[in-house]
């Protein structure tokens, strides 16, 4: 299984949300399914249907945060200062394209990207260009719907 990135704070959210999953929403789903069962035939009873359908949905997300957590590569804060002028995962770059106004991306793991938030994963063709570059330098990105230009103009 290939490791993932996450920034401490991405880590500690999927954290939660598994915490939460695995006490809360199992409880919520179970007394669902004893309430429906009470309500007599099961085959016809679109509860309990509902019900089955969320809780493997809810287990399915389980496991799937138990695996991305196991095999998550948190990047500290002093990773990130040791090589501060180059674009590493977690690093906060501004970038120019052409005439258009600067944007400002956060790079972070495939599990983290929310592209509308500013979080792009380094995995993306954007992210995969920027990294280990720094600012001042000119980017060749590969993307699906064309190959463009951006300046890195800040990386913090």
């Amino acid at each position: 299984m290939p490791t993932s990135f996450l920034t401490r704070e991405g880590y500690d959210k999927l954290q939660e949300e598994l915490d939460f999953l695995r006490t809360s929403k199992r409880q919520e789903i179970a007394n669902r399914l004893h309430e429906a069962m009470e309500g007599g035939e099961l085959i016809e009873n679109a509860e309990y249907e509902a019900a089955k359908n969320e809780q493997a949905f809810v287990e399915g997300r389980i496991k799937e945060l138990e695996i991305l957590l196991a095999t998550a590569r948190v990047i500290a804060e002093d990773e990130k200062a040791d090589k501060a002028d180059l674009i590493q995962v977690g690093s906060k770059v501004t970038i120019k394209e052409g005439s258009n106004p600067e944007e400002v991306y956060t790079i972070v793991g495939a599990a983290e990207a929310n592209p509308r938030a500013g979080r792009i994963s380094n995995e993306s063709p954007l992210g995969r260009a920027l990294l280990n570059r720094k600012a001042g330098d000119t980017v060749q990105v590969d993307a699906p719907a064309g190959p463009f230009t951006v300046q890195v103009t800040k990386v913090e």
